[in-house]
C-alpha cells in the first residue's frame, strides 16, 4: 500500500505541477497580450502628440513668416516712398539740364 500511496502522491504532484505550468503559461499569454495592447495605445498617443506638436510648430512658423513678410512689405513701401520723393525732387533739375543741353545744341 505504501507504493500505491506514493504513486498516488506522485501523480497528484504531477497534476498539480501541470496545473501550475498551465496557469503560468496562461498568465504569461494574458500579460503579453495586455502589454501589446498597452504598447499600441502608447504608440497611438505618441503619434497624436507628435502630430499636435508638429501642427503647433507649423502654425507658429506660419505666424512668424506672416509677421516677417509684413515687415518686409512695409520696409519696401517706405523705401519706395523715399525713392519716389527723391525722384520728384530731381525732376526739376533734370528738366533744367535737358533744356540747357537742348539750347546748347540749338545754338551750336
Amino acid at each position: 500500500m505504501a507504493k500505491d500511496k506514493i504513486l498516488s502522491e506522485i501523480k497528484q504532484a504531477e497534476a498539480n505541477a501541470r496545473k501550475m505550468v498551465d496557469g503560468a503559461l496562461k498568465e504569461k499569454a494574458e500579460r503579453t497580450t495586455k502589454a501589446r495592447v498597452e504598447a499600441r495605445e502608447i504608440i497611438k498617443q505618441a503619434e497624436v502628440d507628435a502630430h499636435r506638436s508638429a501642427q503647433s510648430t507649423l502654425k507658429s512658423a506660419e505666424h512668424e513668416l506672416a509677421s516677417e513678410k509684413q515687415k518686409i512689405i512695409l520696409k519696401g513701401k517706405e523705401e519706395a516712398t523715399v525713392v519716389s520723393k527723391n525722384s520728384k525732387a530731381k525732376v526739376d533739375t533734370a528738366v533744367e539740364n535737358l533744356i540747357s543741353e537742348f539750347e546748347r545744341a540749338i545754338h551750336a
